[in-house]
């Protein structure tokens, strides 16, 4: 049986009702996925959380059972006897000069290949873009043998060039500017032509200014690949002076004294000393990184 209806007053039809429906459901999805939300982010921070805290624990906190989170005593003693060890100063400078190079070299070079690639019509574009299609589906670690090889034969071990060169360019990078670059309108290329502007003048005061997200993206992307990058640094330097960060802490934490010299805690604090460089190119670049995520979501 229907439900009786009061005369002069006609039912809500569920079309009216659907608006209501929804904001109720919405008001109990969104408590929801918040905790969700901040549980996952919890998750992922605790690992960082813990080595920042570590690395300012003494070494009775380190061993403490249970292990203790906050430190009873903070000090600056793993710090120190990191830079008394190591050579800190010097593998900070190999990873800052190598990861800087490597970047610049990309985004010259990925948004040049990227503008011809999405603007110029020449013979071979297709093939080209193909090409770069297909190195996008080759594991790096593949590379690492013909790289030493190349480089080897060029005499490039245990140099900066020898670091940097293999990944001046990456397909990755080629993609990543290409699908941007085609969203820049191609009337406006034309109009700049008829001016009397030349490809170079297009390219670097039109285009790049109008990819300002995409660049960003690339730079934070190829500077944190590059900074955490430990296979081939490993493999291309033999010389201590030449060791990036990663290589460095890697090489100490084999070191059968390393318990001597400060365990654990210099561990972290070195970590700790890693990961500040991306933190403060991410917190810079924060605002375009985000642009250019949202804006290749729209694409």
């Amino acid at each position: 049986m229907s439900a009786p209806t009061v005369p002069g007053r006609t039912a809500p039809s569920p079309a009216a009702s659907a608006p209501h429906v929804r904001r109720r459901e919405g008001r109990v999805r969104r408590p929801v996925l918040y905790l969700v939300a901040s549980l996952g982010l919890l998750l992922m921070a605790t690992p960082f959380l813990w080595m920042a805290l570590s690395s300012f624990k003494t070494r009775q906190d380190l061993t403490a059972s249970p292990p203790v989170w906050i430190p009873t005593r903070w000090t600056l003693g793993n710090f120190h006897a990191l830079l008394a060890q190591l050579d800190m100063p010097r593998y900070f400078v190999n990873s800052l000069v190598v990861a800087v190079l490597v970047t610049v070299c990309n985004l010259l070079f990925c948004s040049m290949l990227g503008y011809a690639l999405a603007k110029l019509d020449f013979t071979g574009r297709t093939k080209v873009f193909a090409v770069v299609l297909a190195a996008l589906m080759v594991p790096g670690n593949l590379l690492i043998l013909p790289l030493y090889v190349l480089m080897s034969g060029m005499n490039l071990i245990d140099s900066y060039a020898g670091l940097v060169l293999p990944f001046a360019a990456s397909a990755f990078g080629v993609f990543l500017m290409r699908q941007f670059m085609q969203s820049v309108p191609d009337e406006l290329l034309e109009a700049a032509r008829i001016d009397g502007a030349g490809e170079w003048y297009i390219f670097w005061r039109i285009v790049l200014p109008l990819v300002k997200p995409a660049l960003a993206t690339l730079a934070i992307f190829t500077f944190l690949g590059s900074w955490n990058n430990f296979v081939w640094p490993l493999v291309a330097t033999n010389d201590p002076g030449k060791y990036t960060l990663p290589v460095a802490l890697a090489t100490f934490a084999n070191d059968p004294n390393r318990t001597v010299a400060g365990g654990n805690g210099m561990l972290m604090a070195g970590s700790l000393l890693v990961v500040l460089p991306v933190l403060a190119v991410f917190a810079v670049l924060q605002r375009h990184f985000t642009q250019g995520i949202a804006t290749a979501g729209l694409k």
